[in-house]
């Protein structure tokens, strides 16, 4: 077996704050909610419902498996910039690799945050930047990471639907109409390297909520806390 990457990013998280777990799940919720029942999320964030579309889009289908996204940042640039498509499986792909791509050698922890923040979605209503932001260690825990030249690639295999979101839209495909945002489990492969030739790789996935309005190219909206099959 590969040796295990450090395992100071998962200690850090193991210690959160029960306040920010408890937050980072309600937050999980409402991107749930806006995925099967958009009457709820409203409801919750209790502001006015936007207007919503006039015709129901139909329910997703699986779309063939397209070769995986190669999101690599030109020479400069922390984070690659997002991929011009509507098509959210394609999207998620590409936004998966970058969220488990980073180099503390080269850039600090303020420009992967600023490079990650191109791929938000410009809707505020729907938008989670924590739940992207946690998953980049502290400023703290990044300088530790810069002294041991720690950084990432990632390799990314199948994304796809989860059933549970195909059978919710399935039940009302116009609910999907509201936000536009699709949820998408995408599993693959992170490597990690340090100083000297350590290194240690481990199978991921993660389940992303994107959307994608119509004529617009997607955009990232949250990481949701767990993952769905």
């Amino acid at each position: 077996m590969p040796k295990k990457p450090s395992r100071t990013i998962t200690q850090e998280r193991t210690y959160e704050a029960p306040s920010s777990v408890l937050r980072r799940s309600l937050i999980g919720g409402i991107i749930l909610t806006v995925l099967v029942a958009v009457a709820g999320l409203v409801a919750y964030l209790t502001r006015p419902e936007s207007p919503a579309a006039t015709k129901a889009s139909p329910a997703p289908k699986s779309a063939p498996e397209s070769p995986s996204p190669t999101a690599t940042p030109p020479k400069g640039e922390a984070v690659a910039a997002p991929p011009r498509t509507s098509d959210p499986i394609t999207f998620a792909k590409a936004a998966t690799q970058v969220l488990w791509t980073y180099d503390t050698r080269s850039f600090s922890q303020a420009e992967h945050l600023a490079g990650l923040k191109r791929w938000m979605t410009g809707d505020k209503k729907y938008a989670d930047w924590k739940s992207v932001s946690d998953q980049v260690p502290s400023p703290v825990l990044w300088a530790r990471m810069r002294d041991n030249h720690q950084h990432a690639s990632a390799t990314v295999g199948e994304g796809h639907f989860p059933q549970a979101f195909k059978t919710a839209l399935a039940q009302d495909p116009g609910a999907i109409t509201e936000a536009y945002v699709y949820a998408v489990t995408v599993t693959g492969k992170q490597t990690i390297a340090w100083k000297g030739s350590a290194a240690g790789a481990e199978s991921r996935s993660t389940t992303l909520a994107v959307q994608c309005r119509p004529h617009q190219d997607c955009a990232l909206t949250g990481v949701l806390p767990s993952v769905s099959p």
